[in-house]
């Protein structure tokens, strides 16, 4: 018998910075790169050429970014950089030389040519093998779905038009497509994310396609509607709260969408969100909050929110806080105002200081625990879905997440007596204890 001897594929390295959608343009890059015949390398040591996909939104997040192209070179020598940070080529270029290429955010065909010429694949039927759903960098059980770029608003603290450009929608079809394979492919839970969930197929023109024998239009309601229908746990990311945004209350109340929205306020003195030039009718969102939340009882609603914009004052500040007591939103993260370069806010007036800053930020989270800690106590006691994300076949614990938990950036539930469940499966479970974040629990 003739012995073939199969080709060593070339590996690449990948360091995956920032936000849910850079790793989805990581996936995708990858998953290109795999059927070209690479493989992957686990380590600096055995990639012949390593890819950094960079944050390019703050001033701490490009310091990072930095440090992981620094840490890359040293470690491996051959680097290529892409993303956000990729704007910035010439900061990138006078402190690191060495750097073979450097692209902008999702140009999937310059960063997979750029790694060609560092590193010639080497093809060969044996190895150009890709799963259909493509490859991914989180779990096989949860997978973020991405349903465009860009974003059409000019919020005075963000660069992120200018980084990724306006809004450019995919089609509906293609959309669900990808997530009828990633479906099959075992994903349990798909999170919908973007820049501006809600403008989804404007710039489309709100035009329809054909799927599954019908017409799915391009626009945020259809297209839920119809990934609802797929089977999986369907979670919104980055919605704002448009008007259309009241349509999906009816399918979140029916199952077909999970009963959560993230949607990032960012403030809610009428005064500071016009100064971040956003959306400034405070009072109707709450009255719509109380309207969601009647429709749909189990609602939980996560938000951002920034500290220390340019001129405000305590007065601003004491707004907010009054407005968080009022919406009681289940989970809240704050961050304190920092200048982005390119950003309009840089050169506002009246910018407040940094121990001031440093203390209204404390005062939020103080406040958005003991709302949360609240809300989760009144869960004991309750039964609820868990999706199981780690078990410990050790102890027979395990730690999942409800329905009001994104995976990161929420809580947990933790599992004891959770023997043979493992990552995936969807357990029922009797809430006993919780705590500020997460919730202890006992599957029936």
């Amino acid at each position: 018998m003739k012995t073939i001897t199969l080709p060593r594929p070339p590996k690449v390295g990948l360091v995956s910075l920032g936000c849910p959608k850079n790793l989805v343009d990581s996936e995708r890059i990858m998953t290109k790169l795999r059927s070209d015949g690479y493989a992957m390398s686990p380590d600096y040591s055995g990639a012949d050429v390593v890819l950094v996909n960079t944050c390019g939104f703050l001033d701490s997040a490009k310091a990072e970014s930095l440090e992981a192209i620094g840490e890359a070179i040293a470690e491996n020598g051959r680097v290529v950089v892409t993303g956000c940070m990729g704007k910035e080529a010439e900061i990138i270029r006078e402190r690191f030389p060495q750097v073979l290429a450097i692209t902008g955010a999702h140009q999937y065909e310059a960063v997979v040519a750029a790694v060609h010429e560092a590193a010639p694949p080497s093809a060969s039927p044996f190895t150009d093998l890709v799963p259909e759903s493509g490859l991914k960098l989180t779990p096989r059980h949860y997978s973020y779905l991405k349903i465009s770029e860009g974003c059409n608003h000019r919020c005075a603290f963000c660069i992120i038009p200018q980084l990724r450009g306006d809004l450019v929608s995919r089609r509906p079809d293609a959309i669900l497509r990808e997530a009828e394979k990633l479906v099959a492919a075992g994903t349990k839970e798909l999170l919908v994310i973007s820049q501006d969930t809600s403008a989804y197929g404007l710039d489309l023109r709100h035009a329809a396609w054909s799927w599954r024998g019908h017409e799915v239009r391009a626009h945020m309601t259809d297209l839920v509607r119809e990934l609802g229908s797929l089977g999986a746990w369907v979670r919104l990311h980055y919605v704002y709260p448009y008007p259309h945004v009241d349509h999906v209350m009816p399918l979140m109340a029916e199952g077909l969408l999970l009963p959560y929205l993230d949607i990032p306020f960012q403030h809610a003195s009428p005064r500071i969100l016009r100064a971040m030039k956003r959306p400034a009718n405070d009072a109707r969102v709450l009255q719509r909050i109380r309207q969601w939340r009647a429709e749909v009882p189990d609602l939980a609603i996560r938000s951002s929110f920034v500290v220390g914009f340019p001129g405000e004052t305590e007065e601003d500040f004491r707004y907010l806080l009054g407005w968080l007591e009022e919406a009681q939103l289940d989970r809240v993260g704050a961050f304190r105002f920092e200048p982005v370069e390119g950003a309009s806010a840089n050169a506002l007036p009246d910018q407040v200081p940094d121990e001031v800053k440093h203390d209204r930020f404390e005062r939020v989270m103080e406040l958005s625990a003991r709302i949360s800690a609240a809300k989760l106590e009144a869960k004991i006691g309750k039964t609820l879905d868990v999706l199981i994300d780690a078990a410990d076949v050790g102890t027979g614990g395990a730690t999942g997440r409800s329905k009001a938990d994104a995976p990161e950036i929420d809580g947990e539930v933790h599992l004891r007596d959770a023997a043979g469940f493992k990552p995936g499966d969807i357990v029922r479970a009797r809430v006993e204890d919780s705590d500020a974040h997460d919730l202890y629990a006992v599957p029936v």
